[in-house]
């Protein structure tokens, strides 16, 4: 009898499509409570499902910068919009990985300048500089509802 190869997937170099399209529940939050920890505990999940999913197809030099910045975004959304739903969508659009998350509760996003000695308050910044060295833009849409930003592709010689 012969012995079966295991064979592992091979990452496909996707240079059109959908990476990844999530919607997930929370509770809304009221005044400054924090979330509650199975809502926090979403956006890690859905962190790590974004690299796995840049892994699988290709991109995986993208994956350190895009979990910093779907971390701060759904962070935002969970925090700040008071929503019940939020949803992350990952696709790559000619020569540039869009990410989008939506909260459905209008209000725009704007880095802000924290205090030294603050604990947050920085994470749009940080997005803003990650977006800028990937030769990307961000900013918001539908009324503040959906916070984005389109980086660029590398392509194999930049990799």
């Amino acid at each position: 009898m012969g012995t079966a190869a295991t064979q592992t997937p091979r990452a496909v170099q996707r240079r059109g499509g959908d990476v990844m399209s999530e919607r997930f529940k929370v509770t809304a939050r009221g005044g400054d409570a924090p979330p509650r920890a199975e809502d926090a505990c979403r956006v890690g999940t859905m962190r790590r499902i974004a690299a796995a999913r840049l892994r699988y197809c290709g991109l995986e030099a993208m994956a350190a910068d895009v979990m910093v910045i779907v971390s701060e975004l759904l962070t935002n959304a969970l925090l700040h919009s008071g929503t019940t739903e939020i949803s992350l969508c990952i696709a790559v659009e000619g020569e540039s990985l869009h990410i989008a998350v939506h909260d459905g509760m209008p209000g725009g996003a704007a880095p802000t300048t924290a205090d030294d000695d603050a604990e947050s308050g920085r994470g749009l910044l940080l997005v803003e500089a990650l977006v800028k060295e990937n030769g990307g833009t961000w900013g918001t849409s539908d009324a503040g509802a959906t916070t984005w930003c389109s980086l660029t592709v590398p392509t194999k010689d930049r990799q």
